[in-house]
């Protein structure tokens, strides 16, 4: 049907709506291809009309023109002209409006409390995690689900997202998913949207591979979320699909100030946790305990960051946010894959590193940064599981992970909570397929009445089992001391399972530390001889003996190692057995321990 808009001997400019033809229910315009005067009009209003039908003619302004020479008017219409642009609708004047409200600069006496208390908003640090204009927010019109007992303006002017900000954006030019609690608003508490926000973030990081950040500050489930008819809300898909995400892709959580119960139990499903020196965390928060019958408690007295950087909980402790957001970012940087501008420390200095005096303690840390590329080293549960340090880096701008005995704890000796720390650690990386650089000085798996009590057995052989599973690339280099299980649990399970296993010359090697080897397998000799002075000199004669026996040169002639090297080579074996090395496709799911 048609609706004409001008009448007969009307003037008309170029792009005038001339007239409507009504199909499907859709309004389509026919406009004036250039300034005129209106015609004659071949159909009347409301008359139904076919496709390419004449609807009238327009004749050049001035001109007097029979119907047959004008321009015809007909149907279907070309693309219409594009209005300005620049005009103000009354739709995204509206849309504006309303997105105003979830910004920050509407609510400033928030912020002020929140800076006041030396933190940033949570939409401050997803600004600083991720590259300049790259995020993109899903969800920001939700509040919370309160309309039963608050107006909508209330809502909307201080339940902004309802209180968790979400989104894609990029880190280093990679698309990462971004999940951050609005401190700022109900405390950073979990609702029922905010709930379907993460779900929803959740599956696209899961369909899509992409790794997830959660700033998780806040204080767990919220109660008065009245708009949904629930008892206990604990048929909730959430956890479970965060949980999902294990081993699949990188998941990075960070903390500042307070984070309890459910914004806990996420944080703790994270493969990481950065967390600055403020922080809380803990199952439970003041309420929740008090509630419990356990003792009434300041939030802070729950999980400082000093008890859990100390019993492995945190990852990386950092002094601030902007610190924590810096680590995610480089955190992030080592499963985006290679990078072509690196630097190399030199070389020569890693012939310093062990001490000529076999029983002088030294840092192995300064191995670590020396084989690295210089600034690339980001060091892991550094609170915990002293006996083994570990770390990811970088060679030849290579990502890789690195873990190290620490001879200045237990000699060396591997006790449980370094054996859990080096096993979820190879868990990790073979998850996110990092290959592995191991740096060995051990005198084997720490013993005695009291280690047993601390399932030593269990825990010990934990990296047994996970060296067993590993797909990715396991290179050694033995520094010093390779004795025992201790030693073959450092090397994959074994001195020929790594793809290469070197030593630098001041390798020693024994199936027990060598004191221990002479004391018990030359028992009989050392006791037929006089106690004291001349005792002594006997005990020191055999063990130049084993330890010459032992050496890293005597260990390469039976090729139990692969080779002795010069400790300047080290980056150069490594190099090599970085390019050789293939990542062996993955059977499943590879799941990487909480613990």
């Amino acid at each position: 049907m048609v609706q004409w808009l001008v009448q007969s001997g009307d003037a008309v400019a170029a792009g005038d709506v001339l007239v409507i033809v009504e199909a499907m229910k859709m309004e389509h315009e026919i406009r004036a291809p250039e300034a005129g005067q209106m015609g004659e009009a071949f159909f009347q209003a409301g008359e139904t009309v076919n496709e390419g039908e004449v609807l009238g003619t327009l004749s050049p302004l001035g001109a007097v023109a029979p119907a047959a020479h004008a321009a015809p008017v007909a149907t279907p219409a070309g693309a219409a002209p594009v209005a300005n642009a620049h005009a103000a609708r009354a739709d995204l004047q509206k849309l504006q409006t309303r997105l105003a409200f979830t910004q920050d600069a509407q609510r400033p006496e928030a912020v002020a409390k929140r800076h006041a208390l030396g933190l940033r908003t949570a939409r401050e640090n997803i600004t600083d995690l991720c590259d300049a204009g790259s995020f993109v927010e899903y969800g920001a019109l939700a509040v919370a689900a309160q309309s039963r007992r608050r107006s909508a303006d209330d809502l909307m002017r201080n339940t902004p997202a309802d209180g968790m900000v979400t989104g894609i954006g990029q880190v280093h030019g990679q698309r990462v998913v971004v999940m951050a609690y609005d401190a700022t608003v109900l405390a950073g508490t979990q609702g029922m949207r905010n709930h379907q926000k993460t779900d929803r973030m959740l599956g696209i990081a899961l369909q899509n591979n992409l790794p997830v950040v959660l700033l998780a500050e806040g204080g767990g489930g919220r109660p008065g979320d009245v708009d949904v008819a629930i008892v206990a809300g604990l048929n909730l898909t959430t956890f479970a699909a965060f949980a999902r995400l294990n081993g699949r892709v990188p998941v990075v959580g960070v903390v500042a100030g307070r984070c309890f119960a459910g914004n806990a139990a996420f944080l703790g499903c994270c493969d990481v946790v950065i967390a600055t020196k403020d922080s809380n965390i803990g199952m439970g928060g003041p309420a929740m305990v008090e509630g419990g019958g356990l003792g009434v408690f300041k939030p802070e007295q729950i999980g400082p960051s000093g008890v859990q950087h100390a019993n492995g909980v945190i990852d990386v402790l950092v002094d601030d946010e902007a610190q924590a957001v810096a680590a995610a970012r480089q955190y992030l940087s080592f499963f985006q894959g290679a990078q072509s501008d690196w630097q190399a420390s030199p070389a020569e200095a890693l012939r310093q590193v062990v001490p000529e005096n076999r029983l002088r303690v030294y840092d192995t840390r300064t191995a670590m940064q020396g084989i690295a590329d210089v600034g690339s080293l980001l060091m892991l549960r550094t609170g915990f599981g002293a006996g083994i340090h570990t770390a990811l880096c970088r060679i030849e701008g290579r990502p890789v992970g690195m873990l190290a005995n620490n001879p200045a704890h237990l000699g060396g000796a591997i006790d449980a909570d370094a054996a859990d720390k080096a096993a979820r650690f190879m868990q990790l990386c073979n998850a996110h397929g990092l290959p592995i650089v191991s740096l060995v000085d051990t005198p084997g798996f720490m013993v005695g009445p009291d280690m047993e009590e601390k399932a030593q057995v269990r825990h010990v052989s934990r990296m047994f089992i996970a060296a067993a599973h590993l797909r990715v690339p396991y290179l050694s280099v033995v520094l010093r001391k390779g004795y025992g299980l201790g030693a073959m649990a450092m090397t994959a399970g074994g001195f020929h399972e790594p793809l290469c296993n070197v030593a630098w010359p001041t390798g020693e090697f024994g199936a027990m530390g060598l004191e221990g080897a002479v004391r018990l397998g030359y028992r009989k000799e050392l006791e037929a001889v006089p106690e004291g002075p001349e005792r002594e000199a006997l005990f020191e004669q055999l063990l130049a003996q084993q330890y010459d026996n032992g050496s890293a040169i005597n260990m390469a002639t039976t090729l139990e190692i692969d080779a002795v090297i010069d400790p300047a080579e080290t980056r150069t074996w490594l190099v090599a057995g970085l390019q050789s090395g293939r990542m062996a496709p993955a059977a499943g799911p590879l799941a990487i321990d909480t613990w």
